[in-house]
């Protein structure tokens, strides 16, 4: 995607610089005038600078992929994806990681744009330093140490100057040092002044992110543990001890309380959630999707980047959970009893207050007292009423009365009950 219309302003001090005329100081901002002025000196042809493949020249393929696979930066891919790719997927614009020499490690966009932005070499493996290819804002970002845009006609090389890009670094949070870039290139869609400041949103995320990893980067066997499988696992929220994850091989992973709310919001929904719905479903309007990108790309790396896919949010697997055991048993007429003693306090049930969790539990709650108060059997109605779900429950109360015999001890017991909740509740 062209830009339409680049400065005419911005385009006449390129050409009249290199001529050897200096731009007048309000024709081009002085970052992009003093990068100009650093890669004519270091010799850089301004018509044809598009870097070749330097991933032949410097090492094979196998070597570069196993290089980037255990580059710091990498660890940071999914959250990338999970804040970036969902919301520009068809807009022409890539997505680009770069290593600290300004190495592209990873490009990714719609094939349309990646198409593109291959014609310039705009590709992985290839160098895009201010020392190889001229101003751009990745090797911009990485001489200047911040978050740069360029836009069109800024660009030193000709061939390039029908994109704009926007750029910031990353920072390792140990030792200070930059790791790499974030970069988005695309037309006139990233000229905008929105898209610097997107990039810096993301680049903040990512940094807080690595901090509380709280892990040394510099040691690539810090990235490269196996991901759990996503096939066999089991998911507990019902229990009084936490929420876990247990893999297949039969290891377990407690789980914060949102993690269990999203994977609970996703079993009920296989067709999958978009960014909002799945927010509403956490939180309604008190949670902005980048915070849901954010803690799905935490989950990922917790579990694994392939438990969960994007656009819509779904499972990648079925997901055996003891919520799903306790429903699929209401529905198929089980023992009511070992029904409730197995839901107990209800765990994730009562303890979130997400408005999906709480829909899902109030689905639950009324499909089990439906079937105790139906059947209408004793022990299920002692069971349902002596526990913390149905305590209060009137009606059951009532059934119960109702179904114990006359001059049975217990019916004054429960008919006490009946006449305390009537005053209660002013029934």
């Amino acid at each position: 995607m062209a830009e339409a219309g680049p400065s005419s302003r911005i385009r006449r001090a390129y050409e009249e610089f290199l001529v050897g005329v200096n731009p007048p100081t309000d024709a081009v901002r002085s970052v992009v005038r003093d990068s100009w002025a650093r890669s004519l000196k270091r010799g850089i042809d301004p018509g044809e600078a598009v870097p070749e493949d330097d991933v032949s020249a410097t090492m094979t393929m196998a070597e570069f992929a196993r290089y980037r696979d255990t580059h710091p930066i990498t660890s940071i891919r999914p959250l990338v994806r999970s804040l970036m790719l969902d919301d520009i997927a068809d807009t022409g614009v890539v997505v680009a990681l770069t290593d600290q020499v300004g190495r592209l490690l990873w490009v990714e966009g719609d094939s349309e744009a990646l198409d593109r932005a291959g014609r310039i070499n705009f590709v992985e493996g290839s160098v895009w330093s201010e020392d190889i290819v001229g101003t751009n804002a990745p090797g911009l970002a990485l001489t200047m140490d911040k978050g740069v845009q360029v836009i069109g006609p800024e660009h030193f090389a000709g061939p390039v100057q029908d994109f704009s890009c926007a750029a910031a670094p990353v920072h390792d949070p140990i030792t200070g040092h930059v790791i790499g870039v974030i970069d988005v290139t695309g037309g006139r869609e990233v000229a905008a002044p929105f898209a610097l400041a997107a990039v810096r949103s993301v680049v903040a995320a990512v940094e807080r992110e690595l901090r509380s990893q709280a892990v040394d980067l510099a040691d690539p066997a810090t990235f490269a543990a196996e991901a759990p499988e996503p096939a066999g696992a089991r998911l507990v929220v019902l229990g009084d001890n936490g929420y876990r994850w247990e893999s297949g091989s039969g290891t377990a992973r407690q789980l914060s309380r949102r993690h269990a709310e999203i994977l609970v919001l996703l079993q009920e929904y296989p067709e999958g959630l978009n960014t909002e719905q799945l927010a509403m479903q956490l939180a309604g309007d008190e949670i902005d999707p980048v915070t849901v990108r954010a803690e799905i790309s935490r989950l990922r790396r917790d579990l694994g980047p392939d438990v969960v896919r994007s656009r819509p949010y779904r499972l990648t697997a079925d997901l055996v959970s003891d919520l799903a055991d306790l429903r699929r048993r209401v529905a198929d007429g089980a023992d009511t009893r070992a029904i409730i003693d197995d839901l107990g306090r209800g765990g994730l049930l009562v303890e979130s207050s997400a408005p999906g969790i709480v829909e899902i539990f109030e689905v639950v709650r009324e499909d089990i007292r439906s079937r105790v108060i139906a059947e209408g059997e004793v022990g299920a109605l002692r069971t349902w009423t002596s526990s913390i779900h149905g305590r209060d429950d009137l009606q059951a109360w009532r059934r119960l009365e109702h179904r114990l015999p006359v001059g049975h001890p217990d019916r004054a017991v429960v008919g006490g009950r009946i006449r305390l909740l009537d005053r209660r509740y002013g029934v």
